[in-house]
């Protein structure tokens, strides 16, 4: 009701902006409705008459995002009142396994496992109907009709062994938890990976690393059989999107610097876009894609040359993963001893012109309560100087969206 008008492809006056006109005439503020209060819910709110959102009309708007740790325990806490739930399944643990899950989502994980409980023959939902139900909302159900032959099997397991070495090889990226070669939706298998906290921001070096692990299945495929896939498709085409808002949305490359380019809504047949021209050059254009070219090319390089190192244990994780199927954290972890984290890259500047500043950020109320090092700042050299706050050395201390949808 609701939306922009004149985005339409045929004109204006049609009769959904007819009635939007009248709702906006029964909002004018003149008529004193007493006790009546409006409220909209949308989840669109770009594609709104800018009408609907001036003061005395829906001036209030509040956003409601996906819950946060504690708002996922708290919200699977509610749904599973009522619910055989064992003794020893923990929320809290089932909430950090589920970043960006919906209350919707939550509810379907307990819902789901409540249908597995019941199908097994069980009493009490417990941790492994609740490991299914998670994968189920992430990935689909398990496709048990969907039979492999053995080389399919083999290159699968190499490809979610790719991802899997290369992510855990990475110094930005969040931690293994699972590997399946077990075919899911569409997926001949998946790897994931879970952010040990909520978090939201990504910095670049992350992004690098998404990149990177986007394309290790792809390089997997390459090294050992010399003859890729079809099943990297959604890999690359996930890794390239990355890349282009790298270039284009978030200013990370010192070629094209930090501007916004393209400012289309995506949404063609609204009719908003239409008659707009682009607002950059064929010059920057080719540019956009040559950084984008080198951005790939350079996660490429470090996918191969993460998988060459250790080919040892890519093959002795693809032999545990034709024998089990599925391999936890835990188990990953054993096969993944021998792997240390890649070195920081290059400092990266917004443009090589600029000097480069060796000054660290100041430490929080938090750090200094903790003891962590880190660097003191001017107003504190007085204080240093009397030994109240000594100085300390600045150490780099190395961090620890996402699940790769597979093949």
């Amino acid at each position: 009701v609701g939306r922009h008008r004149g985005a339409g492809m045929g004109g204006g006056h049609d009769e959904r902006e007819q009635t939007l006109n009248q709702m906006l005439v029964e909002m004018d503020g003149f008529d004193v409705n007493a006790n009546v209060i409006l409220i909209a819910a949308t989840n669109r709110p770009d594609i709104l008459d800018p009408a609907l959102l001036r003061p005395g009309r829906f001036d209030r708007q509040i956003t409601v995002d996906a819950p946060d740790l504690k708002g996922r325990e708290k919200i699977l806490t509610v749904h599973a009142k009522g619910k055989p739930v064992a003794p020893d399944v923990d929320l809290h643990a089932v909430a950090k396994r589920t970043p960006g899950f919906t209350g919707a989502d939550l509810a379907n994980v307990l819902n789901e496992a409540a249908l597995l409980t019941a199908r097994s023959g069980g009493q009490v939902l417990g941790n492994h109907e609740l490991d299914e139900a998670i994968d189920r909302v992430i990935a689909g159900p398990q496709k048990r009709t969907r039979l492999m032959n053995d080389k399919e099997k083999k290159i699968t397991a190499y490809h979610e062994g790719g991802h899997a070495l290369v992510a855990a090889a990475l110094r930005y990226t969040d931690p293994v938890t699972k590997v399946t070669i077990l075919p899911r939706g569409r997926a001949l298998g998946y790897t994931m990976v879970m952010p040990a906290e909520d978090k939201y921001s990504t910095t670049r070096n992350e992004l690098m690393d998404q990149l990177a692990y986007a394309l290790g299945g792809r390089v997997a495929e390459e090294i050992v059989f010399h003859d890729p896939t079809t099943g990297a498709s959604n890999d690359i085409e996930k890794a390239t999107a990355i890349a282009r808002k790298m270039v284009t949305q978030y200013g990370m490359s010192e070629r094209v610097g930090a501007v916004k380019l393209g400012q289309d809504s995506g949404e063609v047949f609204m009719g908003k876009d239409m008659g707009h021209g682009r607002d950059y050059s064929e010059q920057v254009a080719g540019l956009v894609d040559v950084e984008v070219r080198r951005f790939m090319d350079f996660a490429h390089d470090e996918a191969y040359e993460i998988l060459n190192t250790y080919r040892d244990v890519l093959d002795a994780l693809v032999l545990e993963l034709l024998e089990r199927e599925t391999l936890n954290q835990a188990e990953l972890a054993e096969v993944f001893a021998a792997v240390t984290k890649r070195d920081p890259r290059e400092v990266w500047l917004s443009s090589p012109e600029r000097a480069v500043s060796d000054r660290p950020p100041v430490r929080s109320p938090l750090e200094r309560a903790a003891g962590e090092d880190g660097p003191v700042v001017p107003q504190d050299e007085a204080a240093a100087a009397k030994d109240e706050h000594p100085a300390e050395a600045v150490r780099e201390v190395p961090p620890g969206d996402a699940v790769d949808p597979g093949r």
